[in-house]
């Protein structure tokens, strides 16, 4: 069994401590300007995954995506405090949104109105679940990538390594320190994408919508299935990743139970199908 199997397994061995369900409502609307800052990704072929890496980023083969666009930036704490402010901590079925037990979080509650800390408020906001990722893309008339989407938009169709090419990374190119450790997103045009898409290595970790299964990456065999309570594909790396983990190919496997402790060091960023976008 590889690696990737293998932590699908442990993972999937939680599964049975939590109640399925469907996933969160969408709610109301988001304020104006909620749609703003995405870059469109041209439909077309790219490279996905590659040989010679990790078992599970193999075999390196062909996709094909419609065209979409994508956040440039990571969501910040001021803007996921919006969205709390107008949902509230949790979910209609529980679904955790904020984990307001956790030191880390940077959003709290002050005469009535959510906010984030000011120090932290355009850092990424991490203390979060998927779910309240899913929550808060769908409030904003978006969507969490798929980690197809995730990976074109970070290393366009040349089979780059990195969303800045082959070079290794720097503190030019990223935000780089120490585990858990961020800083204001959108600082390093050095290490954007091919498309100008910042932050996608270090910072944090990004939750996509998808289930994690092997490659070849298939879109139609269930693995974008947003009710399942199984587990989803991180991708990225964080502040603290070693040179593997902060590649465009990279893929770490996280369960997102319902009700649950927050995850630190994911963050997000979210998509929408080119046809959709104003």
């Amino acid at each position: 069994m590889n690696p990737f199997a293998r932590r699908l397994a442990a993972a999937g061995l939680l599964l049975a401590a939590w109640l399925a369900g469907s996933g969160p409502a969408e709610g109301a609307a988001p304020p104006a300007g909620a749609r703003g800052g995405m870059i469109l990704i041209p439909a077309g072929s790219f490279l996905m995954g590659r040989n010679g890496g990790p078992q599970e980023e193999a075999p390196a083969h062909e996709v094909h995506l419609p065209a979409f666009h994508i956040d440039r930036n990571l969501v910040t704490w001021r803007e996921y405090a919006r969205f709390i402010q107008a949902k509230g901590p949790a979910g209609p079925k529980g679904e955790m949104y904020l984990d307001l037990e956790d030191p880390d979080n940077r959003i709290h509650l002050r005469d009535g109105v959510w906010a984030a800390e000011p120090a932290f408020a355009d850092h990424p906001a991490g203390e979060l679940a998927w779910h309240g990722a899913v929550a808060y893309c769908a409030w904003a008339g978006k969507k969490l990538p798929s980690e197809a989407e995730w990976e074109k938009a970070a290393r366009g169709t040349d089979g780059r390594l990195y969303p800045w090419g082959n070079q290794k990374p720097t503190k030019e190119l990223a935000f780089l320190g120490f585990r858990g450790e961020t800083g204001p997103v959108g600082r390093h045009p050095k290490g954007a994408s091919p498309y100008g898409v910042l932050d996608m290595a270090g910072q944090v970790w990004e939750w996509t919508r998808s289930l994690a299964r092997p490659y070849p990456y298939n879109p139609r065999d269930g693995r974008e299935d947003l009710s399942a309570d199984a587990p989803r594909v991180i991708r990225g790396g964080m502040a603290g990743s070693d040179e593997e983990g902060l590649t465009s190919t990279s893929r770490e496997v996280v369960f997102p139970p319902r009700q649950a402790t927050g995850h630190a060091y994911i963050g997000f960023r979210c998509a929408r199908a080119d046809e959709a976008v104003n």
